[in-house]
């Protein structure tokens, strides 16, 4: 059956600033991809990232490149090599499983092989401010079984504190956003340890992360910006305790799922993250979140309005989509 394939930029304001050591976002940039066969159709979409040199323009370039192929009929293993891993192939490579979901009458889940995702604890963000109005946003969301700290390098042991005094019973993530060297990696696990941190994600930048092998972890560091893909993990084990598979930078559902599979075989943990983006990115990163130790996937929480039937956050317990809003018939 004839097959055509769209795609578009779509703006989502956000709530409030989204601010890391990289920066500050108020609205999210994506791409939305749809494929069309007959009465059906498939969704998918990509978060375009600059710290991989990505932007919402290269992104809708390279997909009207392959528009051809999978109009053509190629499918997900063709698109492995029409498009690197990136944003791009995540948005099409997503709508193609929505579709063949459709197309076959059953749930993505089901053309996995697993189960259905459920509600699982997935962290709130506390965004870099100063200590106080950070312990602040913590109290808030104290409730929550996980929160994730955003940090810099010039007040991370006060920031971390404030979180933790608000929210004695969270579990904790902190993320400096690759803006640490590695003395002061070294020089916080005690700190860390100390306030009963459970992951540190991406410290350093990934150009410098061997400085990772010189010394003990005393707190689990993932690595977030130094892995995209499972032809990364020989150089990635040696560094890091977790991986966390970003479908944007694996390039799709299907690499992730190899990713993860291939990081359990090595003993890995594993940590599901996504960019800010609506629940339409969530929705297939779900399926890398239920085998995943820890999952961070509150993006659409930032926006002002997200897609209808999205996901639903309840003291940090998040919630699927409803049926049919993506890898559902």
């Amino acid at each position: 059956m004839h097959r055509s394939l769209a795609a578009r930029h779509d703006r989502f304001l956000l709530t409030r600033p989204f601010r890391i050591s990289r920066g500050v976002k108020t609205e999210a940039d994506l791409v939305t991809v749809t494929i069309r066969a007959g009465a059906l159709e498939g969704r998918g979409e990509g978060v375009p990232y600059a710290r991989y040199g990505e932007s919402v323009e290269s992104s809708l370039e390279a997909i009207e490149g392959i528009r051809p192929a999978i109009e053509a009929g190629a499918g997900r293993e063709e698109l492995l090599s029409l498009l690197p891993a990136g944003a791009a192939r995540n948005a099409v490579d997503c709508a193609l499983w929505d579709l063949e979901a459709r197309e076959a009458g059953r749930s993505v889940a089901e053309l996995i092989g697993a189960p259905e995702p459920g509600p699982l604890a997935s962290a709130l963000t506390i965004v870099i401010d100063t200590p106080m109005m950070m312990g602040v946003a913590a109290r808030r969301a104290a409730a929550a079984p996980l929160l994730k700290v955003k940090v810099d390098g010039r007040l991370p042991d006060a920031q971390i504190r404030a979180v933790r005094n608000a929210a004695p019973d969270s579990r904790l993530i902190v993320d400096p956003n690759e803006s640490w060297d590695a003395r002061l990696v070294e020089a916080m696990q005690p700190v860390l340890a100390e306030l009963r941190v459970d992951l540190l994600e991406q410290p350093v930048s990934a150009e410098i992360d061997a400085c990772l092998e010189a010394f003990e972890h005393r707190v689990p560091i993932a690595a977030d910006e130094s892995i995209h893909t499972s032809a990364e993990l020989d150089v990635v084990a040696r560094r890091y305790e977790v991986v966390n598979v970003k479908l944007d930078k694996a390039g799709g559902l299907t690499e992730g799922l190899r990713l993860a599979n291939a990081a359990r075989a090595r003993g890995l943990g594993l940590m599901t993250g996504c960019m800010v983006s609506s629940s339409l990115s969530i929705a297939a990163a779900l399926h890398i979140a239920r085998m995943s130790d820890f999952a961070d996937l509150d993006g659409p929480l930032w926006l002002a309005k997200d897609h209808p039937g999205g996901v639903e956050d309840r003291d940090g317990t998040l919630y699927p989509p409803i049926k049919g809003f993506w890898g559902t018939p």
